[in-house]
């Protein structure tokens, strides 16, 4: 017969375990990064190690382009206008006219280009409390934990500059 102390010891580990299991859940989950809408119109400001500038951003993923209006400081007006087969068209209609056409396999980003990110935790950015995924090794994405919508994207490019 098992001792009273034993008995004891055991109700008392049993008890705390349940308490235990019961104020942390076992299988924490990660939030989910929300898709972006089909069709939206942002306004981001960037910096560039210097170079500011600002883009006009048009997201049309029903009719597979994008289109982005850039202005850098003090900088010529540039256009960038893309397409969900890959082909990107970058232009000006300055006195110059310049025109470069960009293949990239990937095409326009999807709706919901985060799934499969890596969540990284909360941190603040820019006064928002901001979930921070991680994809490809080179994007991290802020999105405001109360809104969902995004705050921040950084990109890393190689370059030291």
């Amino acid at each position: 017969m098992a001792s009273t102390t034993q008995t004891i010891s055991f109700s008392l580990l049993t008890l705390l375990l349940l308490i235990s299991s019961l104020s942390s859940p076992s299988t924490a989950t990660n939030p989910i990064p929300s898709p972006w809408p089909s069709q939206f119109h942002s306004v981001p400001f960037m910096n560039r190690s210097g170079t500011l500038q600002k883009t006009d951003l048009w997201y049309d993923w029903p009719n597979g382009r994008n289109f982005n209006i850039i202005q850098t400081q003090l900088g010529t007006l540039t256009y960038d206008l893309e397409w969900d087969n890959g082909t990107s068209y970058i232009y000006t209609l300055d006195s110059d006219q310049k025109c470069r056409v960009l293949h990239f396999e990937v095409g326009i980003l999807r709706p919901d280009w985060l799934d499969g990110a890596n969540y990284l935790g909360q941190k603040h950015m820019d006064g928002f409390l901001c979930n921070v995924w991680e994809k490809v090794d080179f994007i991290w994405y802020y999105e405001d934990v109360e809104t969902k919508r995004p705050v921040f994207w950084e990109f890393y490019t190689g370059s030291k500059s």
